[in-house]
């Protein structure tokens, strides 16, 4: 009979991982016709947004402290256990390491970072593992700063890879350490050739991923990436860093298919949400920005490769003193496309380039040549977005003669200069639609 028990726990624990995992946020097939812009009255988007906050994967069989009260089978990984220190000068990799494979042998395990700061050099948290694990991080996760430690691979410090559903979360810190990066930059001391510094923390082919409630700060470059994943929900990060600090993206997305971030606050010195190529079905909701770049798209089609992003929506988001709101880039020579792509709902404040498509982005020390290909931009919506410009130009597209932006909409647009005055709208090269009162006008 206690054998039948056991077995019945472990089949609850399953079956309340896959009613978890089993939905998807579902394309928005429908929203746009490739022949035609599209515009939304309200009802339609706000559906759609119920829906996917419906869908969305949640890992509820996991309470806030990243136990299953269904398993009595449950494996709890206290990393002190495994000899962590925690004492901010011990290096506590080898003592993490350990209590990973205890984990990600077990079934259904958590690991637990009490309230302590952990001294990390690079490491790779890796899978597939035997069942689904729980990563509760109260304490702060400080990174190496010395740049020898990273030796064998620049470009990451915290790597979870190949690892599904996965939970991280915890309410600590991640701390990428980056001052020494952004001193020893091309982009800080001109003098200094370009190299590839960390990203704080990666999530590669992670399907089915939870991590919210996260304190991530001071990338070395990027602060947290997901890469080649699919279903994924993010929530509750706040990511900061200097304004100055070159290239440290808060969030980025490559190659990641249904992903919602919400609720998170973003300042750093670059984009607050990059989403790059093989990006689809992204949704993010009640977003944060500033100081940064802004929500890019982009950018794609570098070195003349082909490149596709699709079905990404912003809808909530407040912008304030960025150099940029909400962003499309484009490098010349590249292909593919841009796809249905919702900016809604969002104010902005003080923010340079409010709106803006560029498809002559060139982020390089020598003059861009002019090429003939582009990547394709079109069905864009731009709905109730509000407030002040820092510049001139507070809507600005400059597109492709060859390749023009089609399908843009631009709905209930209201941006005005920052301390007064009327701003212009810059436009070159895109076919446009109007609804509402859209101020300012394309000449």
């Amino acid at each position: 009979m206690a054998l039948q028990r056991h077995h019945l726990a472990l089949l609850v624990i399953m079956i309340s991982f896959v009613a978890s995992h089993g939905t998807v946020l579902k394309e928005p097939l429908g929203l746009f016709d490739d022949d035609s812009s599209y515009v939304d009255d309200g009802g339609t988007f706000r559906d759609f947004i119920i829906k996917q906050n419906e869908d969305v994967l949640t890992l509820k069989s996991f309470d806030n402290l990243g136990h299953n009260s269904r398993s009595p089978s449950l494996k709890t990984v206290n990393v002190n256990d495994y000899g962590a220190k925690g004492d901010g000068k011990t290096d506590d990799t080898q003592a993490f390491y350990k209590a990973w494979q205890v984990a990600c042998s077990s079934s259904a395990a958590v690991i637990v970072v009490p309230q302590k700061n952990y001294l990390l050099k690079p490491i790779t948290f890796s899978g597939p593992c035997k069942s689904n694990i729980a990563v509760q991080i109260s304490g702060t996760l400080e990174a190496s700063g010395n740049p020898s430690d990273y030796s064998k691979d620049r470009t990451h410090w915290l790597m979870f890879d190949n690892v599904h559903k996965l939970s991280v979360k915890g309410g600590g810190t991640i701390d990428g350490n980056g001052n020494i990066w952004w001193k020893n930059s091309c982009k800080t001391n001109k003098k200094l050739p370009c190299k590839d510094a960390p990203t704080a923390l990666t999530f590669h082919k992670c399907n089915n991923l939870v991590v919210e409630d996260l304190t991530i700060k001071n990338g070395q470059q990027i602060h947290v990436s997901f890469q080649d994943s699919v279903n994924v929900k993010v929530s509750s990060l706040t990511v900061t860093a200097p304004e100055n600090s070159p290239n440290t993206d808060g969030i980025h997305v490559t190659n990641t298919q249904n992903i919602q971030i919400s609720s998170s606050v973003i300042g750093t010195g670059d984009d607050c949400i990059s989403i790059v190529s093989g990006s689809r079905n992204l949704l993010a909701t009640n977003i944060t920005c500033g100081p940064g770049h802004g929500i890019s798209i982009g950018s794609l089609g570098a070195e003349e490769s082909k490149e596709f992003v699709s079905g990404v929506t912003v809808n909530g988001a407040k912008f304030s003193g960025t150099t940029n709101g909400v962003r499309i880039k484009t490098w010349q020579g590249g292909s593919g496309s841009a796809n249905r792509i919702q900016f809604q709902n969002i104010q902005m404040d003080n923010v340079t380039n409010p709106i803006i498509i560029d498809q002559n982005y060139c982020d390089q020390a020598t003059p861009c040549t002019k090429q003939q290909s582009a990547v394709q931009i079109r069905n864009v919506l731009y709905q109730n977005i509000k407030g002040t410009s820092a510049s001139d130009v507070g809507v600005q597209f400059d597109c492709s003669k060859n390749f023009p932006c089609q399908g843009i909409v631009l709905q209930n647009i209201n941006l005005q200069l920052e301390g007064g005055g009327k701003a212009k709208a810059s436009c070159n090269n895109v076919k446009l639609t109007y609804k509402g009162d859209v101020d300012p006008h394309c000449p």
